[in-house]
């Protein structure tokens, strides 16, 4: 797993329950380090220790930590490069929606070697959507769930978003989008502001 990956869920679990317990989990995850390389490859295995013992500890299941871990990768501050990314998808949650299929390729053309899920956007109805994604490693649907909420919040968009499951390494997300202009979205620049 990219080292960018694993940083960030480091990041998630130091913000979001303190360095103490990130130096736990670190711990009963056998790491011997405190700290991931962003710029570094780990195998898979690491990854997933880490997800695991965190949910132990924090006696949470792993699909719930992994949906607020997508959620922080939106919402936290210092997480702007990645919602400027997303939010280049289009003036409105359901261009957003359309913009998945292009995801992977825009993060590509930003971080070459990283490898993301695949996303496929299916209309259902005109309010109605069907996100699969497509990852060799299971759960990551979870996270992508944590992303859609915050970004609807952050279009102002009042949506419902369903988990369905999957296998095979296909994940299955219902999204119902209830009203596009529920409330005033955060503000949003095309270029990164200069402080």
């Amino acid at each position: 797993m990219h080292g960018l990956i694993n940083r960030s869920i480091q990041c998630f679990l130091r913000d979001t329950y303190g360095s103490d317990v990130w130096t736990e989990i670190a711990a009963d995850a056998g790491l011997g380090f405190d700290n991931f390389e962003a710029l570094l490859v780990y195998e898979d295995a690491v990854t997933e220790q880490v997800l695991r013992f965190a949910a132990e500890r924090l006696d949470k299941p792993v699909a719930l930590l992994m949906e607020d871990l997508g959620t922080y990768l939106i919402s936290n501050v210092g997480s702007g490069g990645l919602r400027r990314l997303l939010r280049f998808g289009g003036v409105s949650f359901v261009d957003f929606l359309h913009s998945l299929d292009d995801l992977q390729d825009r993060v590509r053309l930003a971080v070459p070697e990283i490898v993301l899920p695949a996303l496929e956007v299916r209309h259902s109805t005109m309010k109605s959507f069907t996100v699969v994604c497509s990852f060799d490693r299971p759960g990551f649907g979870h996270v992508i769930v944590g992303i859609l909420r915050a970004m609807a919040d952050d279009y102002g968009a009042l949506v419902l978003l369903n988990h369905l499951g999957g296998n095979s390494g296909i994940e299955v997300i219902e999204v119902e989008v209830l009203d596009i202009g529920f409330a005033r979205g955060r503000s949003f620049a095309l270029g990164a502001s200069v402080t």
